[in-house]
């Protein structure tokens, strides 16, 4: 029997030390990132955010109460965004969902590419970004799950599982 084959305990216990150390290193790196991504959205009372959605149906967030909404922020252009979309389309058929597609065209071509990427989602056109901008947006994907107050209670840029998406929404909902 070689002397790796039966570890000692103080060498089995140096391994778990190094690898929790390791492991709370990569959730400060990661909490970092979330931070500063977020640091210019907006907290609190959720904007204002209303127009018509691509079927002509007029939409407004303040008329979206009583249950937590998914405001999904996304673009065209964006290979994250394309990423996330097939969750938003499942999220979009159990929770309310408001998607804002901007800088992505006018409603024409936004039209097309759901109907290309075979989405069916709520979506307002935000041709020149202004309403990301109020929102604090400089990123896309950006969601934000508004609970029934009115109030955002997460925000988060970049890349989310559809899993992370349904407990922030869940969570919203208690």
């Amino acid at each position: 029997m070689t002397e790796h084959a039966n570890p000692s305990p103080s060498r089995s216990k140096s391994r778990w030390r190094r690898w929790l150390a390791e492991a709370a290193l990569v959730v400060v790196v990661l909490a970092g990132i979330h931070f500063w991504q977020t640091r210019d959205v907006s907290y609190g009372p959720a904007p204002a955010l209303a127009g018509q959605l691509l079927d002509g149906t007029p939409v407004s967030l303040a008329s979206e109460r009583d249950k937590p909404v998914l405001v999904h922020f996304w673009a065209e252009w964006c290979p994250i965004c394309k990423l996330e979309q097939d969750s938003i389309q499942a999220l979009s058929q159990d929770y309310r969902v408001l998607s804002v597609a901007t800088t992505s065209g006018d409603a024409a071509a936004v039209r097309a590419f759901m109907q290309r990427e075979g989405l069916s989602f709520p979506t307002l056109v935000d041709e020149e970004g202004v309403m990301g901008r109020t929102w604090g947006i400089k990123g896309v994907p950006a969601s934000f799950v508004i609970d029934g107050d009115g109030n955002i209670a997460h925000a988060t840029v970049g890349y989310t599982t559809g899993l992370g998406l349904r407990l922030r929404l869940w969570l919203a909902d208690r």
